[in-house]
């Protein structure tokens, strides 16, 4: 499989991009799928939600004080 920088990927490997996107290759082409969970319900007035590429991963902490995290009550990915 060539993937979307030019690389070879053998058959039945996976790997992780820069993105942070989970992708595979099999005979039948290249499967990627995101990593992580992304929020979608917390107070978005008081909140924002911040992602980190370091650990794939989104923090949710309040605009105005981001050593305070927000509460998250759903999530998806």
């Amino acid at each position: 499989c060539l993937d979307e920088e030019g690389k070879v990927h053998e058959f039945g490997s996976s790997w992780r991009t820069e993105d942070c996107n989970d992708c595979s290759c099999s005979r039948s082409g290249i499967g990627c799928c995101t990593s992580y969970m992304r929020p979608v319900d917390y107070d978005e007035e008081k909140c924002e939600s911040i992602f980190n590429k370091e650990t794939c991963s989104y923090k949710v902490v309040e605009k105005d004080d981001h050593s305070k995290e927000c509460p998250v009550h759903s999530w998806v990915g």
